[in-house]
């Protein structure tokens, strides 16, 4: 599989440590994304997202409306770099058990590349390989 860089996210949300789980939960719904990234003081700090407002937030019966999102966000997030290949990033998807990686150039924040980021690289891939074999086959 080819590297991210063309699929990575690089516009994502952004949301401070101290907003609450209904907050994010309404920003995700508004702007149809699966996570947000946490930042306290402009630096990134986090990941929060539709997984972990089920199962950090709801399974714990933890009030949405006051549960800060700093109390239930992932923050042992898994990176990788803006050159990653995807075979890799499916993997760490895999060790991590999500469905979002953060990219990171060294130490600066670069975006996010999710499940379906991949899954397009994937077909995109796939359908160039089609296109290949079809032209060798009827020349």
């Amino acid at each position: 599989m080819a590297v991210i860089t063309d699929k990575i996210e690089r516009q994502v949300v952004l949301l401070d440590e101290n907003k609450t789980a209904y907050d994010a939960a309404v920003l995700m719904c508004d702007k149809h994304i699966g996570s947000v990234v946490v930042t306290r003081a402009s630096q990134v700090i986090g990941l929060f997202t539709e997984r972990d407002l089920m199962r950090r937030v709801v399974r714990e019966r933890q009030d949405p409306a006051t549960a800060k999102v700093k109390d239930v966000m992932r923050k042992d997030y898994a990176r990788v770099a803006p050159g990653e290949r995807g075979e890799r990033c499916i993997d760490l998807m895999k060790e991590h058990q999500c469905r979002h990686l953060m990219v990171y150039d060294g130490d600066a924040f670069v975006g996010i590349i999710s499940l379906r980021d991949l899954l397009v690289l994937l077909l995109d891939e796939r359908e160039e390989l089609i296109r290949q074999l079809t032209k060798y086959v009827t020349s």
